[in-house]
Protein backbone atom coordinates (compact mmCIF):
# COMPACT_ATOMS: atom_id res chain seq x y z
CA UNK A 1 0.00 0.00 0.00
CA UNK A 2 1.61 3.30 -0.93
CA UNK A 3 1.85 6.30 1.35
CA UNK A 4 -0.56 8.39 -0.07
CA UNK A 5 -3.68 5.54 0.15
CA UNK A 6 -2.24 5.03 3.93
CA UNK A 7 -3.26 8.90 4.60
CA UNK A 8 -6.78 7.94 3.12
CA UNK A 9 -7.37 4.73 5.17
CA UNK A 10 -4.99 5.71 8.34
CA UNK A 11 -5.38 3.18 11.33
CA UNK A 12 -9.21 1.70 10.31
CA UNK A 13 -10.28 -1.51 11.94
CA UNK A 14 -12.65 -3.94 10.59
CA UNK A 15 -15.17 -2.78 12.33
CA UNK A 16 -15.68 0.98 11.19
CA UNK A 17 -13.20 2.28 13.95
CA UNK A 18 -10.84 4.83 12.99
CA UNK A 19 -7.92 5.02 15.26
CA UNK A 20 -6.44 8.57 15.86
CA UNK A 21 -5.33 8.59 19.59
CA UNK A 22 -1.57 6.62 20.07
CA UNK A 23 -0.59 5.89 23.39
CA UNK A 24 3.28 5.61 23.75
CA UNK A 25 5.52 4.10 26.78
CA UNK A 26 8.02 5.41 27.06
CA UNK A 27 9.55 3.16 30.08
CA UNK A 28 7.83 0.29 32.19
CA UNK A 29 9.44 1.41 35.32
CA UNK A 30 8.16 3.64 38.33
CA UNK A 31 9.32 5.42 41.23
CA UNK A 32 6.12 3.91 43.20
CA UNK A 33 4.99 0.20 43.67
CA UNK A 34 1.28 1.14 43.56
CA UNK A 35 -0.19 -1.96 44.93
CA UNK A 36 -3.06 -2.51 42.14
CA UNK A 37 -0.04 -2.15 39.30
CA UNK A 38 2.93 -4.02 40.94
CA UNK A 39 4.64 -5.96 43.92
CA UNK A 40 6.22 -4.34 46.45
CA UNK A 41 9.73 -5.48 45.20
CA UNK A 42 8.61 -4.59 41.47
CA UNK A 43 8.89 -6.24 38.23
CA UNK A 44 11.89 -7.34 35.64
CA UNK A 45 12.27 -4.59 33.77
CA UNK A 46 12.80 -4.52 30.18
CA UNK A 47 16.48 -4.71 29.51
CA UNK A 48 17.93 -1.21 28.10
CA UNK A 49 19.12 -2.78 24.60
CA UNK A 50 15.22 -3.77 24.07
CA UNK A 51 13.90 -0.66 24.62
CA UNK A 52 13.37 1.91 22.17
CA UNK A 53 15.83 5.08 21.81
CA UNK A 54 14.47 8.80 21.77
CA UNK A 55 15.13 8.81 18.19
CA UNK A 56 13.20 5.30 17.58
CA UNK A 57 10.42 6.60 19.69
CA UNK A 58 10.16 9.80 17.52
CA UNK A 59 10.91 7.87 14.17
CA UNK A 60 7.44 5.82 15.32
CA UNK A 61 5.45 8.53 16.23
CA UNK A 62 6.52 9.95 13.48
CA UNK A 63 5.64 7.43 10.70
CA UNK A 64 1.68 7.66 12.56
CA UNK A 65 1.52 11.22 12.58
CA UNK A 66 2.19 11.70 8.99
CA UNK A 67 1.25 8.35 7.44
CA UNK A 68 -1.52 7.29 9.41
CA UNK A 69 -3.49 9.91 10.46
CA UNK A 70 -2.79 9.60 13.91
CA UNK A 71 -3.70 13.55 15.67
CA UNK A 72 -3.21 12.85 19.44
CA UNK A 73 -0.08 11.70 21.21
CA UNK A 74 0.13 10.45 24.92
CA UNK A 75 3.12 9.87 26.47
CA UNK A 76 3.04 6.94 29.56
CA UNK A 77 5.06 4.58 31.09
CA UNK A 78 5.69 2.91 33.60
CA UNK A 79 6.16 6.48 35.09
CA UNK A 80 7.24 8.64 31.58
CA UNK A 81 9.00 11.54 33.93
CA UNK A 82 11.67 8.24 35.05
CA UNK A 83 13.09 8.97 30.89
CA UNK A 84 16.07 11.15 30.79
CA UNK A 85 14.89 12.50 27.05
CA UNK A 86 11.52 13.06 27.32
CA UNK A 87 11.86 16.91 26.73
CA UNK A 88 13.48 16.38 23.41
CA UNK A 89 10.64 13.15 22.52
CA UNK A 90 7.77 16.29 23.30
CA UNK A 91 9.42 18.74 21.21
CA UNK A 92 10.56 16.88 18.06
CA UNK A 93 6.73 15.62 18.05
CA UNK A 94 5.49 19.05 18.82
CA UNK A 95 7.63 19.92 15.20
CA UNK A 96 5.19 16.60 13.33
CA UNK A 97 1.68 17.84 11.67
CA UNK A 98 -1.14 16.19 11.67
CA UNK A 99 -3.30 15.13 7.95
CA UNK A 100 -4.82 18.43 8.93
CA UNK A 101 -1.50 19.91 8.65
CA UNK A 102 -1.57 21.04 12.86
CA UNK A 103 0.77 19.84 15.49
CA UNK A 104 -0.78 16.76 16.85
CA UNK A 105 -2.17 17.19 20.68
CA UNK A 106 0.66 16.07 22.89
CA UNK A 107 -0.13 14.99 26.66
CA UNK A 108 1.27 13.12 29.34
CA UNK A 109 -0.07 10.76 32.19
CA UNK A 110 1.93 10.64 35.13
CA UNK A 111 1.87 9.94 38.89
CA UNK A 112 2.76 13.14 39.69
CA UNK A 113 6.53 12.05 41.14
CA UNK A 114 9.16 14.69 39.75
CA UNK A 115 6.47 17.02 37.99
CA UNK A 116 7.45 19.90 39.76
CA UNK A 117 10.61 19.93 38.82
CA UNK A 118 10.14 19.19 34.78
CA UNK A 119 6.98 20.95 33.94
CA UNK A 120 8.36 24.10 32.74
CA UNK A 121 10.76 22.75 30.48
CA UNK A 122 7.98 20.18 29.05
CA UNK A 123 5.88 23.07 28.54
CA UNK A 124 8.17 25.10 27.09
CA UNK A 125 8.66 21.60 24.56
CA UNK A 126 5.33 21.70 23.22
CA UNK A 127 3.32 19.42 26.04
CA UNK A 128 -0.31 20.80 25.25
CA UNK A 129 -2.07 18.77 28.83
CA UNK A 130 -1.58 16.59 31.63
CA UNK A 131 -3.43 13.97 33.56
CA UNK A 132 -1.90 12.80 37.30
CA UNK A 133 -2.52 9.74 38.82
CA UNK A 134 -3.99 10.55 42.48
CA UNK A 135 -5.81 7.92 44.52
CA UNK A 136 -6.64 9.77 47.62
CA UNK A 137 -5.55 13.26 49.56
CA UNK A 138 -4.65 11.28 53.14
CA UNK A 139 -1.10 11.03 53.39
CA UNK A 140 -1.60 8.26 55.35
CA UNK A 141 -3.55 5.92 52.68
CA UNK A 142 -1.19 7.26 49.85
CA UNK A 143 1.46 5.88 51.20
CA UNK A 144 0.10 2.74 52.18
CA UNK A 145 -0.99 2.06 48.58
CA UNK A 146 1.76 3.76 46.36
CA UNK A 147 4.65 1.77 48.93
CA UNK A 148 6.00 5.48 48.90
CA UNK A 149 5.41 8.39 51.27
CA UNK A 150 5.41 10.56 47.90
CA UNK A 151 1.90 12.78 48.32
CA UNK A 152 3.22 15.83 49.14
CA UNK A 153 5.09 15.81 45.84
CA UNK A 154 2.20 14.62 43.93
CA UNK A 155 0.22 17.74 45.00
CA UNK A 156 3.02 20.11 44.30
CA UNK A 157 3.41 18.43 40.69
CA UNK A 158 -0.67 19.11 40.57
CA UNK A 159 0.43 23.07 41.01
CA UNK A 160 2.73 23.20 39.13
CA UNK A 161 0.82 22.04 35.98
CA UNK A 162 -1.07 24.63 37.07
CA UNK A 163 1.27 27.17 37.30
CA UNK A 164 2.79 26.60 33.64
CA UNK A 165 -0.74 27.41 31.98
CA UNK A 166 -1.49 23.55 30.63
CA UNK A 167 -5.00 23.40 31.98
CA UNK A 168 -7.34 21.50 32.33
CA UNK A 169 -5.12 19.72 35.00
CA UNK A 170 -6.58 16.68 34.61
CA UNK A 171 -7.21 14.14 37.53
CA UNK A 172 -7.34 10.09 37.11
CA UNK A 173 -8.17 7.98 40.41
CA UNK A 174 -9.04 4.43 40.89
CA UNK A 175 -11.47 3.47 42.71
CA UNK A 176 -10.94 0.23 44.92
CA UNK A 177 -13.09 -1.43 47.95
CA UNK A 178 -12.16 -1.27 51.07
CA UNK A 179 -9.40 0.85 50.04
CA UNK A 180 -10.19 4.36 49.00
CA UNK A 181 -13.85 4.37 48.33
CA UNK A 182 -13.97 7.43 51.24
CA UNK A 183 -11.80 9.41 49.14
CA UNK A 184 -14.32 10.11 46.34
CA UNK A 185 -16.27 12.89 47.93
CA UNK A 186 -13.06 14.35 48.94
CA UNK A 187 -11.44 13.97 45.97
CA UNK A 188 -14.14 15.72 43.99
CA UNK A 189 -14.12 18.99 46.29
CA UNK A 190 -10.41 18.98 45.53
CA UNK A 191 -10.71 19.04 42.55
CA UNK A 192 -13.68 21.31 41.69
CA UNK A 193 -12.09 23.95 44.17
CA UNK A 194 -9.18 24.06 42.35
CA UNK A 195 -10.60 24.07 38.77
CA UNK A 196 -8.71 20.01 37.99
CA UNK A 197 -10.75 18.07 36.07
CA UNK A 198 -11.30 14.87 38.11
CA UNK A 199 -11.95 11.48 36.34
CA UNK A 200 -12.83 7.92 38.62
CA UNK A 201 -11.81 4.80 36.58
CA UNK A 202 -13.07 1.73 37.39
CA UNK A 203 -10.25 -1.02 37.88
CA UNK A 204 -9.36 -3.14 35.42
CA UNK A 205 -7.58 -6.40 35.32
CA UNK A 206 -3.81 -5.61 34.89
CA UNK A 207 -2.38 -5.75 37.91
CA UNK A 208 0.52 -7.99 39.22
CA UNK A 209 0.62 -11.67 39.21
CA UNK A 210 -3.32 -11.74 37.76
CA UNK A 211 -4.94 -10.87 41.38
CA UNK A 212 -7.61 -8.63 40.32
CA UNK A 213 -11.23 -9.72 41.19
CA UNK A 214 -14.31 -7.62 40.70
CA UNK A 215 -15.97 -8.11 44.03
CA UNK A 216 -13.03 -6.00 44.75
CA UNK A 217 -13.88 -2.73 42.19
CA UNK A 218 -16.14 0.04 42.80
CA UNK A 219 -18.51 -0.21 39.55
CA UNK A 220 -19.38 3.58 38.44
CA UNK A 221 -22.93 3.12 39.31
CA UNK A 222 -22.17 3.27 42.78
CA UNK A 223 -19.23 5.92 42.19
CA UNK A 224 -21.96 8.00 40.75
CA UNK A 225 -24.18 7.20 43.81
CA UNK A 226 -21.39 9.04 46.08
CA UNK A 227 -21.34 11.55 44.11
CA UNK A 228 -25.00 12.25 43.80
CA UNK A 229 -25.13 12.27 47.70
CA UNK A 230 -22.90 15.56 48.01
CA UNK A 231 -23.54 17.32 44.50
CA UNK A 232 -26.34 17.77 42.27
CA UNK A 233 -24.39 16.36 38.64
CA UNK A 234 -26.34 16.72 34.97
CA UNK A 235 -25.37 14.72 32.71
CA UNK A 236 -23.10 16.67 30.09
CA UNK A 237 -22.80 16.52 26.64
CA UNK A 238 -22.08 12.83 24.67
CA UNK A 239 -18.45 11.35 25.23
CA UNK A 240 -18.05 10.66 21.29
CA UNK A 241 -14.91 8.38 21.61
CA UNK A 242 -13.69 9.54 24.70
CA UNK A 243 -13.68 7.32 27.64
CA UNK A 244 -15.27 9.17 30.31
CA UNK A 245 -18.90 9.83 30.50
CA UNK A 246 -19.42 13.32 31.82
CA UNK A 247 -21.05 15.33 34.54
CA UNK A 248 -22.01 18.58 35.22
CA UNK A 249 -21.60 19.64 38.79
CA UNK A 250 -23.70 22.69 39.91
CA UNK A 251 -21.83 25.38 41.91
CA UNK A 252 -22.43 25.83 45.70
CA UNK A 253 -21.35 27.71 48.77
CA UNK A 254 -18.12 25.17 48.81
CA UNK A 255 -17.08 25.13 45.48
CA UNK A 256 -17.70 26.21 41.76
CA UNK A 257 -19.24 24.30 39.07
CA UNK A 258 -17.43 22.00 37.10
CA UNK A 259 -16.99 18.58 35.96
CA UNK A 260 -16.34 14.96 36.72
CA UNK A 261 -16.00 12.42 35.15
CA UNK A 262 -16.74 8.22 35.15
CA UNK A 263 -15.13 5.37 32.98
CA UNK A 264 -16.37 2.59 33.13
CA UNK A 265 -13.65 0.56 31.45
CA UNK A 266 -15.64 -2.37 32.76
CA UNK A 267 -19.14 -2.32 33.83
CA UNK A 268 -19.82 0.24 30.36
CA UNK A 269 -17.24 -0.12 28.25
CA UNK A 270 -16.01 2.46 25.71
CA UNK A 271 -14.92 -0.52 22.86
CA UNK A 272 -17.32 0.34 20.34
CA UNK A 273 -15.76 4.35 19.76
CA UNK A 274 -12.18 3.37 20.90
CA UNK A 275 -9.95 5.45 18.83
CA UNK A 276 -6.66 4.34 20.18
CA UNK A 277 -3.50 3.08 19.28
CA UNK A 278 -0.62 1.35 21.10
CA UNK A 279 3.19 1.48 21.04
CA UNK A 280 5.23 -0.32 23.90
CA UNK A 281 7.93 1.01 25.36
CA UNK A 282 9.92 -1.52 23.45
CA UNK A 283 8.57 -0.95 20.32
CA UNK A 284 5.67 -3.16 19.59
CA UNK A 285 2.05 -2.51 18.58
CA UNK A 286 -0.84 -3.16 21.07
CA UNK A 287 -4.21 -2.63 19.21
CA UNK A 288 -5.99 -2.85 22.69
CA UNK A 289 -5.08 -2.84 26.44
CA UNK A 290 -6.48 -6.28 26.82
CA UNK A 291 -4.72 -8.06 23.17
CA UNK A 292 -3.23 -11.14 23.64
CA UNK A 293 -0.98 -10.45 20.90
CA UNK A 294 1.32 -7.58 19.55
CA UNK A 295 3.10 -6.69 16.31
CA UNK A 296 6.91 -6.05 16.47
CA UNK A 297 7.71 -2.36 14.98
CA UNK A 298 11.28 -2.29 16.69
CA UNK A 299 12.79 -5.31 14.89
CA UNK A 300 11.97 -3.73 11.05
CA UNK A 301 12.72 -0.32 12.22
CA UNK A 302 16.45 -1.77 13.58
CA UNK A 303 16.81 -2.76 10.39
CA UNK A 304 15.90 -0.10 8.09
CA UNK A 305 12.39 -0.62 6.75
CA UNK A 306 11.09 2.50 5.06
CA UNK A 307 8.43 4.20 6.95
CA UNK A 308 6.25 3.01 4.26
CA UNK A 309 6.74 -0.24 5.11
CA UNK A 310 6.20 0.53 8.96
CA UNK A 311 3.56 2.00 8.18
CA UNK A 312 1.96 -0.59 6.66
CA UNK A 313 2.57 -3.29 9.28
CA UNK A 314 0.99 -0.86 11.58
CA UNK A 315 -2.13 -0.55 9.78
CA UNK A 316 -2.43 -4.21 8.56
CA UNK A 317 -2.35 -5.08 12.36
CA UNK A 318 -4.68 -2.37 13.47
CA UNK A 319 -7.27 -3.88 10.77
CA UNK A 320 -7.17 -6.96 12.82
CA UNK A 321 -8.20 -4.93 16.24
CA UNK A 322 -10.95 -7.09 18.28
CA UNK A 323 -14.66 -5.52 18.53
CA UNK A 324 -14.08 -5.49 22.13
CA UNK A 325 -11.83 -6.27 25.37
CA UNK A 326 -14.09 -8.88 26.54
CA UNK A 327 -13.80 -8.58 30.36
CA UNK A 328 -16.47 -10.56 31.70
CA UNK A 329 -16.94 -13.26 28.71
CA UNK A 330 -16.68 -16.60 29.61
CA UNK A 331 -13.41 -16.99 27.62
CA UNK A 332 -11.59 -13.44 29.06
CA UNK A 333 -7.63 -13.56 30.55
CA UNK A 334 -5.63 -11.31 31.21
CA UNK A 335 -3.32 -10.77 29.15
CA UNK A 336 0.84 -10.95 30.39
CA UNK A 337 2.07 -7.68 30.65
CA UNK A 338 0.85 -5.89 33.72
CA UNK A 339 -0.19 -1.77 32.93
CA UNK A 340 3.49 -0.93 33.86
CA UNK A 341 4.67 -2.71 30.89
CA UNK A 342 1.80 -2.08 28.23
CA UNK A 343 1.56 1.74 28.79
CA UNK A 344 -1.87 3.53 30.22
Amino acid sequence: MTATALAVTGLRDAHGRTARDLRVSLTDRCNLRCSYCMPAEGLPWLPTADVLTDDEVVHLVSVAVRLLGVRKVRFTGGEPLLRRGLAGIVASTARLRTDEGLPPEISLTTNGVGLERRIHELAESGLNRVNVSLDTLDRERYAALARRDRLPDVLRGLAGVEAAGLRPVKVNTVVMRGVNEADVVPLAEFCLVRGYRLRFIEQMPLGPEHGWDRSSMVPAAEILEALGRHFELTPAEQRGSAPAEEWLVAASEHHPAGRIGVIASVTAPFCAACDRTRLTADGHLRTCLFAHTETDLRTPLRAGAADDELAALWAGAHRGKAAGHGIGTPGFHQPARTMSAIGG
